[in-house]
């Protein structure tokens, strides 16, 4: 129906999450009657994103790279946070969630996602080999599991504390007052605040 470089763009978007055919063709068809001058703008952010954000070789977290040769982000850097306590979350947005109640002092690690409990082959998607490195003869002396009060999540927290039960690592996890199913990005700054003060 549509000409082949309409479909491959389609098929594109497509594979963003939560980002069905329907919807992609809307970003298609946006696209098309958009001023040139926007998408030219579109372009461009896209480049600069792939070209001068890195991750963090600590913690996976993005930042810009553009003008600096250091390989870490500015919380890995920050010489006055706690090098004893890391923060176990399943992405980027979960970070910035945590960072703006501006409670926790310690440090952090991005696993890249949760695991389905039905799709163990998902385990490989997981940056498991990256944070035992980490672990590995580190100063760390607690990690707070915080993954999200999801199915989901549960099952990586059940597996992560499956994998580093006996490595002499205080494990804990976030309190309860996160309501099963949410996710921490959409959680209000008080009850953040409560289920960090109360990881049991």
């Amino acid at each position: 129906m549509y000409p082949r470089q309409i479909q491959r763009l389609i098929q594109l978007f497509s594979g963003f999450p939560t980002v069905g055919q329907r919807t992609a063709t809307r970003f298609v068809f946006y696209l098309l009657r958009a001023p040139r001058s926007e998408v030219k703008e579109l372009i461009e952010a896209i480049a600069q994103v792939r070209n001068q954000i890195a991750l963090c070789k600590l913690c996976f977290q993005p930042f810009d790279a553009s003008e600096k040769t250091q390989e870490l982000c500015i919380i890995c850097n920050d010489n006055t946070r706690s090098k004893e306590i890391l923060c176990v979350i399943e992405k980027e947005s979960d970070l910035e969630a945590l960072e703006s109640i501006k409670e926790y002092k310690g440090l952090y690690f991005i696993l890249g996602g949760p695991v389905d409990p039905l799709k163990k082959e998902q385990r490989e998607i997981l940056r498991m080999k990256e944070l035992e490195e980490r672990l590995k003869d580190s100063p760390i002396k607690e990690v707070i599991i915080a993954t999200n009060p999801t199915v989901e999540g549960e099952a990586t927290a059940l597996y992560l504390e499956r994998v580093f039960k006996d490595s002499g690592i205080k494990l804990t996890r976030l309190g309860r007052g996160l309501p099963i199913g949410g996710e921490l990005e959409y959680a209000d700054p008080e009850t953040l605040k409560q289920s960090l003060e109360n990881r049991r």
